[in-house]
């Protein structure tokens, strides 16, 4: 199985990249449509579960985006790179579900939906992997505990790792508040997390392995293309 960054690179990445992989997904090329979903997986992913704090919805989430962006791959025109073109859509499924959720009943934690975590060195000393598992587990929990308007500002900038016009452009609000809704967000998030756990943020909310490749593929079935 091809890797995503072997994918993308082989079809090109941002700009005239962008455009080639659109018409090759319009043209009903499977790779080209493959290469799409399994490149943006782990970010759409991040800001859908930032948004819903619900692991399955954020996966529902994440493929309904993905048929929704197909649907209308036609009115990509290159202006935003296709990394942002996607995450608008996603961002905006995920608030619609939130603002639903609210107005109806708040939707339950799946105690069966698992974040997947970081790949762990089996050789690692077994202590400093319990270790990183317990820092993931304190920086996802930290995360989850910030307001909405925070959350998904933190969510984009530092575990996504947008810079802050992007993360401004996606949110649809100005640079300046993005700024102060960070500065705020990452207040409240070293209430709960010590200074040198900063470094893992990165690997925090992954999306790889089974998972990515189970939605790749339910994906890639509701387009027609396996069976």
């Amino acid at each position: 199985m091809r890797r995503p960054a072997v994918e993308a690179a082989r079809f090109g990445a941002g700009g005239a990249g962008d455009m080639a992989l659109v018409r090759r997904a319009l043209a009903r090329d499977p790779d080209a449509c493959r290469a799409i979903i399994k490149t943006h997986n782990q970010r759409l992913y991040r800001i859908a579960r930032g948004v819903v704090r619900n692991d399955a919805e954020a996966e529902d989430i994440v493929q309904e985006a993905y048929m929704r962006a197909f649907a209308s791959l036609d009115a990509f025109r290159g202006e935003a790179s296709l990394s942002t073109w996607l995450s608008r859509i996603v961002i905006n499924e995920a608030l619609g579900r939130l603002r639903r959720r609210k107005r109806v009943v708040a939707i339950p934690e799946s105690p069966e939906a698992q974040i997947i975590r970081f790949p762990l060195n089996p050789n690692d000393d077994p202590e400093r992997t319990m270790a990183q598992r317990q820092i993931l587990g304190l920086v996802e929990r930290a995360t989850d505990s910030l307001p909405d308007v925070y959350r998904s500002v933190f969510v984009a900038r530092v575990i996504e790792g947008l810079s802050i016009e992007e993360t401004a452009d996606l949110l649809g609000v100005r640079p300046e508040t993005v700024k102060t809704r960070l500065h705020r967000a990452r207040a409240l998030v070293r209430k709960a997390l010590d200074d040198e756990i900063g470094p893992v943020l990165l690997d925090a909310f992954p999306f790889a392995g089974r998972r990515c490749e189970r939605l790749t593929q339910a994906v890639m079935k509701r387009l027609g293309f396996e069976d």
